[in-house]
């Protein structure tokens, strides 16, 4: 009964979108048509608009999350059926935000009710973009390192303190933010989660700039911010457990980061052959490059594999809490190696991101490759992310307090 249940939802998926997804929106992403939450959000048409409205009314902009909350209350199968044919169709994600990545699903288990109402709804409608603020000058890797202080006021937090690589922090409405509120107790043990508004008076940011001469990342700055004690999610010096269960969203978002990225105009096996030429019998004329592509495409199917058995574990209750733990790790160091292998074939015209001699497609894809040296930093290390394999998954020790 369960699958002819679950075939019904698919007709009338395949039927709500047809209806509901114009075609403009089932092409390609291209990052600058991306939609964006937020008090500032900008359509890039009318039918990208028309699409962002469909699934927000339909709460398909958070499929899984409590429609209470502005979610779509689907189960995790129906929830993979949309997803199916949303790839399927080409559709194009109709919403980009930190808040239904990280911080949602964060709030989803220890927010609490006023928490969620205030946010989890304005997070599906777009109406409030999340900016992360984790790490520090001296508070990367070793995340439970930070300095930024949050001195308890009475009926407020005063915070002061820096966080670093805090991505599009300038075009945010909020931030989340990992703070100490205690010194005389161990590193992790010491530290809160709040929230903030970045329209408090205190909050500054600076724009970093990349080596894709792109400025994603910003310094954000906290100069006596007043923090009401409403925006304290969980318990007081209880932070660490909000992170983590936040990170391990963020990581699942990290693996599939690729997929929600602008495409290059042609895949990379079509890319190298055009660039390389073919020998006689059609294959790639470079041996070496043909070989490496080759191995990248099996292990990108392994991973689909591998991100396919997790998924049948988890619908019959019996998860392997290790395998999501490879995911980040592997999903991100592939997209860089793909990357490396684009700037191969192109020999000479992988060279610059600015020299109007060279196509608009192919200076993308050279500033993709600088930008996405950022995906084995960001969400954690991947060295940092070796070492909770090595520890949760291999039973060997790794440093503690590490992210």
């Amino acid at each position: 009964m369960y699958n002819e249940e679950l075939t019904q939802f698919r007709a009338e998926t395949v039927a709500w979108l047809e209806a509901n997804c114009p075609q403009s929106q089932r092409q390609p992403i291209v990052r600058d048509q991306q939609i964006w939450g937020g008090r500032r959000r900008v359509f890039p048409s009318a039918e990208a608009q028309q699409w962002f409205e469909a699934c927000r009314d339909k709460g398909y902009t958070a499929p899984e999350w409590p429609s209470e909350y502005g979610g779509g209350g689907l189960s995790s199968a129906q929830a993979k059926v949309l997803q199916q044919e949303m790839a399927r169709m080409r559709c194009r994600p109709p919403l980009y935000c930190q808040g239904l990545w990280m911080l949602g699903p964060a709030l989803l288990v220890y927010g609490n009710e006023a928490q969620k109402r205030e946010h989890l709804g304005a997070i599906c409608r777009g109406e409030i973009r999340w900016a992360q603020g984790y790490s520090e000058p001296s508070a990367g890797s070793d995340l439970a390192n930070l300095k930024t202080k949050a001195e308890d006021c009475g009926d407020h937090f005063l915070v002061n303190g820096t966080k670093i690589w805090t991505t599009k922090a300038d075009e945010a409405d909020w931030i989340f933010c990992l703070v100490r509120t205690s010194d005389t107790t161990p590193k992790q043990a010491g530290i809160s989660f709040l929230l903030i508004d970045m329209e408090t008076e205190g909050v500054s940011t600076s724009p970093i700039p990349l080596i894709s001469g792109e400025s994603e990342f910003c310094q954000t700055f906290f100069d006596s911010v007043k923090v009401p004690k409403a925006n304290l999610v969980g318990e007081l010096n209880g932070g660490w457990a909000v992170a983590k269960e936040l990170l391990k969203h963020e990581r699942k978002m990290m693996a599939a980061f690729e997929g929600m990225l602008e495409k290059p105009a042609m895949e990379l096996l079509e890319l190298a052959q055009h660039a390389v030429g073919v020998d006689d019998s059609g294959a790639l004329a470079d041996d070496e490059l043909r070989s490496d592509i080759a191995r990248h495409l099996m292990r990108e199917t392994a991973m689909g594999q591998l991100g396919e058995r997790i998924y049948r574990q988890g619908k019959a209750k019996q998860s392997d809490p290790r395998l999501p733990l490879l995911m980040k790790y592997l999903g991100t160091s592939e997209a860089q190696t793909k990357d490396e292998l684009i700037l191969r074939a192109l020999g000479d015209e992988g060279l610059s991101m600015d020299d109007p001699t060279v196509s608009l497609g192919l200076r993308k894809m050279v500033k993709q490759w600088a930008f996405n040296k950022s995906l084995t930093i960001a969400g954690g290390t991947s060295e940092v992310q070796l070492n909770i394999i090595a520890k949760r998954a291999l039973g060997m020790p790794s440093a503690e307090g590490k992210s």
